[in-house]
C-alpha cells in the first residue's frame, strides 16, 4: 500500500490533548494491523526542546539516538511501544536553519528561496523521510499550537499541499473543546465552529473532529458539527475527559475511529485487537491499594499553578510500575526549597513510601534536595535519584559519611574543597564557549552491572542501554575513598570510567543513576527499576 499521512491539529486552546490523541490514534490503528509512526512538529524557533524551559513547555525527552525532543515523543513511544527517533521531531527553527543551510550550499539552483513554497516543502521532505524510514503504513503528524495562530501556518500550508498532490493519501484530524460554562449548563460547539472556520480560511477541511470536553459527546452536538463544520455526524469523535490516559484508545474504539479511518482511506480491518490494552485498563481501575511516592524538584510552579508535564516521563515511569504491583500511586509534589528554610520540616518524608530526586539544573533548592536525600538514607526511606538526583546523593554521601565538607559540583559551587561531581571532559570547552544547544552527553549509551546490586537484581542481565542528558559525572578520583566508606557502584560504562549508577548498600531500596530510566518505561512494559523501587516501597 501507498504511504497514509494523518495531520492532526488543535482548535480553541492548548493543552487539549493532541499528543495522546496522536498515540491513541496510532495504537488503534497498530490494533488493526499496520504499522504506524508519528511526528511531531513544534511551531519554536528554538532548534531542539533542550533550550526550552520545562515549567512552560513541559520535559525535555531524550530519544536514543541523542536528540532533545518535545514530550509528547514520550506519548508515542509508550503507546506505539517501539522507539521514535530524531526524523520524527521537527521545529520551526530546525526547518528554517535546513533551508538556510541548504540556500548557503546552493541545493536549490540559484533559485530565489521563498518561505512559501520551499519551507513547507522541507517540512513535507521530512515527514516523508521519517515515513520511509520508519518502513510505516500510516505516518501520523502532530502539528504543535493552536488553529489561528501565525506559528503554525506554515506546517498547515505542507498539509494543504501534502493533500493537494495525493488527496487519498492524507486527511486531517482537528482535535477541540466543546466548554460547558457552569452558569449556563450546556455544552457549546461555537468556539469549535470558529477554529474549524480558520482551519478552512488555510484551504484545509477537516474529516474528523475529536470533541474533548468534560463528558461525552451527545446526538445534539454531533449534528450541530455535522451542519456548521461539514463533516458526517459519525466523524464527530467523543473524547471526554478521563481518570487515565491510557483509556483514551478505547474510548475513540466507541465511536468506531480506527474503522472509520481505515473506510476514509479504502482499507480493511486485518483483525487485530485492542485485548492486552483492555487488560491494562482493568488492571488500573482494579487497582485500589494505594502506594505514596513524594517527587522532590523544583519545576512545579507556573505563577499560580503546578505543572507537572516538567516531569511526565517520571510520572509515567511510576504509574506504569505502581499498576503492575496492583498499586494506585499517589504523587506529591514536594519543593526542596522548604527545607532549606525549616529543616524540621524534613520529618514528614516519613509519612511517603518513596521519594524520587529527578533531573534538573542549576543550585536553586539544591541544598534542601541534599537533606532530603540525607534523611532517607538515614531513615531507610526507599530512594530513587534520576541523573542531578545521583549526583546531589554522591555529594550527600561524602559530606555526611565519608566527611568530605563542602563537597559539591562545579555547577552549584565552581571553589568547592571536593568537587566529587565534576564538569566531563569534553563539556568544558563547550560551557566556556557557550556552546550549549544540543551538546550534551545525549542518548542512548551501554552500561555494566554490579552482579552484587539491586540493579542487576532489577534488571537481570549484565549489560543494559539507558539514555543520558548531562555535562557532569562522578569524579573518579573520589572513587577509592567513597567506595571504602561505603557507596556501591553498581554500574559503569564498559569501560569502567564513568560511573553510571550508585548504591547504598544495607538500606531497603537506594538507587541512583546518571541516566534517566523513565525514558524507557512503558505501560505494558514498566522499566526494572521503578518497578523494584515501588516493590521497596510498598514493603
Amino acid at each position: 500500500m501507498t504511504p497514509k499521512y494523518i495531520f492532526v491539529a488543535g482548535g480553541v486552546m492548548s493543552g487539549v490533548g493532541k499528543g495522546v490523541s496522536c498515540a491513541s490514534i496510532g495504537k488503534i490503528l497498530q490494533s488493526k494491523g499496520y504499522k504506524v509512526t508519528a511526528i511531531k512538529i513544534d511551531p519554536y524557533i528554538n532548534v531542539d526542546a533542550g533550550t526550552m524551559n520545562p515549567t512552560e513547555h513541559g520535559e525535555v525527552f531524550v530519544t536514543d539516538d541523542g536528540d532533545e525532543t518535545d514530550q509528547d515523543i514520550g506519548n508515542y513511544e509508550r503507546f506505539l511501544d517501539q522507539d521514535i527517533l530524531s526524523t520524527n521531531y521537527m521545529t520551526t527553527g530546525r526547518v528554517y536553519l535546513s533551508v538556510i543551510q541548504r540556500e548557503r550550499n546552493l541545493e536549490y539552483g540559484g533559485k530565489c528561496v521563498e518561505v512559501v513554497p520551499h519551507v513547507p516543502q522541507e517540512v513535507i521532505n521530512r515527514i516523508k523521510k521519517a515515513s520511509e524510514l520508519a518502513k510505516s503504513d500510516f505516518t501520523i503528524i502532530e502539528i504543535g499550537g493552536t488553529v489561528g495562530e501565525y506559528q503554525n501556518i506554515l506546517f498547515l500550508e505542507a498539509a494543504r499541499m501534502m493533500r493537494t498532490e495525493t488527496p487519498n493519501d492524507v486527511i486531517v484530524i482537528l482535535v477541540s473543546y466543546l466548554p460547558i460554562p457552569s452558569k449556563i449548563g450546556e455544552m457549546k460547539t461555537k468556539p469549535t465552529q470558529t477554529a474549524v472556520r480558520a482551519l478552512n480560511s488555510t484551504g484545509i477541511f477537516p474529516d474528523f473532529i475529536l470533541c474533548r470536553a468534560e463528558v461525552p459527546l451527545d446526538e445534539v452536538r454531533k449534528e450541530k458539527l455535522a451542519t456548521f463544520c461539514n463533516i458526517p455526524k459519525g466523524n464527530a469523535i467523543s473524547a471526554p475527559d478521563v481518570d487515565t490516559i491510557y483509556e483514551i484508545p478505547l474510548n475513540f474504539e466507541k465511536d468506531e475511529l480506527g474503522n472509520r479511518i481505515l473506510e476514509k482511506f479504502g482499507l480493511k480491518d486485518k483483525g487485530k485487537d485492542l485485548k492486552d490494552w483492555e487488560k491494562l485498563v482493568e488492571v488500573i481501575k482494579a487497582s485500589k491499594e494505594k502506594v505514596n511516592i513524594g517527587i522532590v524538584g523544583k519545576y512545579f510552579a507556573t505563577g499560580n499553578f503546578t505543572l507537572s508535564d516538567s516531569y511526565i516521563s517520571v510520572i509515567e515511569a511510576i504509574k506504569h510500575a505502581a499498576w503492575a504491583n496492583n498499586r494506585q500511586p499517589v504523587l506529591c509534589w514536594i519543593n526542596s526549597e522548604e527545607y532549606e528554610k525549616d529543616p524540621a520540616k524534613l520529618a514528614e518524608l516519613k509519612k511517603y513510601d518513596g521519594i524520587i530526586v529527578p533531573g534538573g539544573f542549576g543550585m536553586r533548592g539544591i541544598e534542601g534536595k541534599i537533606q532530603a536525600i540525607k534523611y532517607c538514607r538515614e531513615n531507610n526511606i526507599p530512594y530513587l535519584g534520576l541523573c542531578y538526583g545521583m549526583q546531589l546523593a554522591t555529594i550527600e554521601f561524602a559530606r555526611h559519611v565519608a566527611g568530605l565538607e563542602n563537597a559539591n559540583t562545579p555547577e552549584v559551587d565552581e571553589n568547592t574543597p571536593y568537587p566529587v561531581v565534576h564538569t566531563m571532559e569534553d563539556q568544558i570547552e563547550k560551557i566556556k564557549t557557550k556552546k550549549m544547544g544540543g551538546t550534551m552527553r545525549l542518548g542512548a549509551y551501554p552500561c555494566v552491572l554490579n552482579k552484587d546490586s539491586v540493579s542487576y537484581k532489577a534488571y537481570g542481565q549484565k549489560e543494559i542501554s539507558e539514555r543520558h542528558r548531562h555535562r557532569y559525572e562522578f569524579n573518579n578520583q573520589y572513587r577509592k575513598l567513597l567506595e571504602e566508606k561505603g557507596l556501591r557502584i553498581a554500574g559503569t560504562s564498559p569501560d569502567n570510567n564513568l560511573v553510571e549508577i550508585i548504591e547504598v548498600p544495607n538500606h531497603k531500596f537506594f538507587v541512583a543513576t546518571q541516566f534517566h530510566p523513565e525514558f524507557k518505561s512503558r505501560p505494558l512494559k514498566p522499566h526494572p527499576l521503578f518497578k523494584e523501587f515501588i516493590k521497596a516501597a510498598i514493603s
